[in-house]
């Protein structure tokens, strides 16, 4: 099953239930009453004396209900000829404000329990629809609640499994599996290869890779079981080689053939015309801050720069600027994962990974200006 597609079918049919519970004047009327926030999502509410439009948990002061029509959102509103309380902003920053604690609150929720909570547990907690809470979490984290649940355990088995002596069983259920065949179940696709193999350093793990030469220097392009582990930029290809031992000391190297050198041709066709997009699965591996951090980045379009002070407001904590910047600096997977899109508030390029100079040039032909082979 398309596991998107039945999310989005489930969320789909809460949604249409909980309209339910607003399908008529009266029932609206008493969410205004109440100022119900989970009601923000489904309609707005208009004062024919006034002229403008709020949302149903509005700080505003009620009107009187013959004054009130009810429209589906706020562009249906505006359309009758309404206009935005002046209200409107200073409701949306306390929103955000009672929204990001809301998730705050449910991601130590998350990080606390023996087994990640279901998706109406965090909900009900933070006083939400599942519906709109799913979506609210997703716009401030930059991933689902079991996306980040996911991270979280992740992050903590590798953790108990870097540390000396550490048994696998305990480090399982550490990392909040309550079972060995759960854990297993899940263990490739977490760490990339089996527990006893990440604990021992990846002895028995093969990783493939090649270089290549593009326009912007030596460019290592490298492969595990699950995915793109690395793709690594230089002026000499041996010291790329040697990044990658030091990423992966104990993996066994192999040397590409020629099916990987077509999949080391698409990344180097990416980078010297970034039109031709990059769609290749991808073995990401970072603690659950920096896996917050590079789905944001994949979410930047290309041509489209971003500050480190508004990634860090993406992922729903915006005084972690640093550690951001920090992030952007880990990331093993240039190009793929577009760090380079990131710059200073001022629009100043600031540092990159594999320079400068190869940072300003992806920009620039990404906006169609720089030289293309």
């Amino acid at each position: 099953m398309n596991t998107t597609k039945h999310l989005l079918t489930e969320e789909s049919a809460e949604r249409v239930e909980r309209a339910d519970d607003y399908a008529d004047d009266a029932q609206r009327w008493a969410a205004v009453q109440a100022r119900d926030a989970r009601a923000d999502a489904y309609f707005v509410y208009a004062v024919r004396t006034t002229g403008v439009y709020c949302r149903p948990s509005s700080s505003a002061r009620l009107p009187k209900r013959e004054n009130v029509e009810f429209f589906a959102n706020e562009q249906a509103a505006e359309a009758a000829g309404y206009r935005a309380s002046q209200r409107a902003s200073g409701d949306r920053t306390a929103m955000a404000r009672q929204h990001a604690a809301a998730i705050a609150k449910a991601c130590r929720m998350i990080e606390r329990a023996e087994t990640p909570p279901s998706l109406d547990e965090l909900a009900d907690e933070a006083g939400m629809s599942p519906f709109h809470f799913h979506r609210i979490f997703k716009a401030e984290t930059g991933l689902t609640p079991k996306g980040y649940a996911s991270a979280f355990r992740a992050n903590k088995l590798r953790q108990e499994l870097g540390q000396k002596g550490a048994k696998v069983t305990n480090a399982i259920y550490e990392a909040g599996f309550n079972s060995n065949s759960r854990f297993y179940a899940e263990a490739d696709n977490m760490l990339g290869m089996q527990a006893r193999e990440y604990r021992a350093g990846a002895p028995n793990m093969q990783i493939r890779f090649a270089v290549a030469q593009c326009s912007l220097g030596a460019i290592l392009v490298a492969q595990s079981q699950v995915g793109i582990c690395a793709i690594l930029m230089d002026d000499d290809p041996e010291r790329l080689v040697e990044d990658l031992q030091d990423q992966f000391p104990k993996a066994e190297l192999i040397g590409g053939d020629a099916d990987f050198e077509l999949l080391v041709a698409q990344v180097v066709g990416f980078i010297e015309a970034p039109s031709l997009g990059l769609n290749l699965p991808l073995d990401v591996q970072g603690t659950a801050f920096q896996e917050r951090v590079w789905q944001a980045l994949r979410e930047i379009p290309p041509g489209v720069t971003v500050s480190y002070a508004q990634v860090a407001a993406r992922i729903g904590q915006p005084k972690a600027v640093r550690a951001v910047a920090q992030a952007c600096g880990a990331n093993p997977l240039a190009v793929a994962i577009p760090c380079h899109r990131v710059v200073r508030r001022n629009g100043e390029l600031s540092g990159y990974r594999w320079g400068v100079d190869r940072k300003r040039e992806l920009l620039l032909r990404e906006a169609g200006q720089g030289a293309q082979s």
